[in-house]
């Protein structure tokens, strides 16, 4: 039998006292601890799903007696969750509440109707794809689970890749032109804001060409070299360069950019995409 960690160990205990609660459905596990890229800093992913609202005063009790040296209950900056610091072992724990329907969709929007988003089209499949379960109490979340598990579907690889990579250049909002004129501006915070708006398209792009969902913001590079088997022609070398143009608004942006972009189209065509 295999040794469990100290991470499951402690999201197993978790589970035990969430599962106990009428309003929820499921629970898995997802993030580092999934896909194997555990280092000393990593926290424990847990997504809850519920059919209805944990009272806050219910999961600060529940907090509470599993031992908090920190705690951030209710926290509503991007969906509903609660953090907190283990008082026993020092790991962070991160809380997500997703309701059962909300979760569906985001799963049929790519592998029922192939939608392409604007960056991070396919991350809450990744999710999904790669998440551990821990309980699921009418068996609704392992069948969402083995949905998830099926290939890339190619109607949604052409729509991710052409959407995400006429935003890069080709369109006439595309981030290169709104970062020209940000240069002309001398405007640093616009130029970091679409560099990094454009590198999410891009990287959304390699994520589909390869046929991954993609993983998401976090360890980008580390990812995708991991990963992946189609990479532009000196792909992390010019990513790192702009990265450190990002810091001024200098002209050689724009430079870094295009050369970024023609490697990648070079790799599109050589794919057999027709890009516009």
């Amino acid at each position: 039998m295999k040794k469990l960690s100290i991470y499951d160990k402690l999201a197993t205990k978790i589970t035990e006292k969430f599962q106990e609660l009428p309003q929820v459905q499921a629970i898995a596990m997802a993030g580092s601890q999934t896909t194997g890229n555990i280092d000393e800093i990593s926290d424990i992913d847990l997504y809850v799903y519920i059919t209805e609202d944990i009272p806050v005063e219910i999961r600060y009790d529940i907090i509470n007696k599993i031992g908090a040296s920190r705690a951030d209950i209710n926290n509503q900056f991007w969906d509903t969750g609660d953090e907190w610091f283990d008082k026993e072992t020092g790991i962070a724990i991160d809380i997500m509440y997703w309701q059962p329907d909300w979760i569906e969709e985001q799963i049929n929007r790519v592998l029922d109707r192939y939608e392409a988003g604007v960056g991070y089209s396919t991350s809450h499949w990744h999710t999904i794809r790669n998440s551990k379960i821990l309980y699921d109490k009418t068996g609704w979340f392992k069948k969402l689970k083995e949905k998830s598990e099926q290939p890339y579907p190619e109607l949604l690889r052409k729509n991710v890749i052409e959407k995400n990579f006429a935003l890069l250049r080709n369109a006439i909002p595309a981030y290169i032109n709104q970062i020209e004129k940000a240069i002309k501006r001398k405007d640093l915070i616009t130029v970091n804001h679409r560099i990094a708006a454009y590198l999410a398209s891009y990287f959304d792009v390699i994520f589909a060409l390869n046929y991954l969902p993609n993983p998401g913001e976090k360890r980008m590079m580390h990812n995708v070299t991991r990963m992946c088997r189609i990479i532009p022609d000196k792909m992390e070398s010019q990513v790192n360069e702009l990265i450190w143009f990002s810091a001024q608004v200098n002209s050689g942006i724009l430079e870094i950019l295009h050369l970024i972009t023609d490697n990648l189209e070079d790799v599109l065509l050589k794919e057999g995409f027709s890009l516009r």
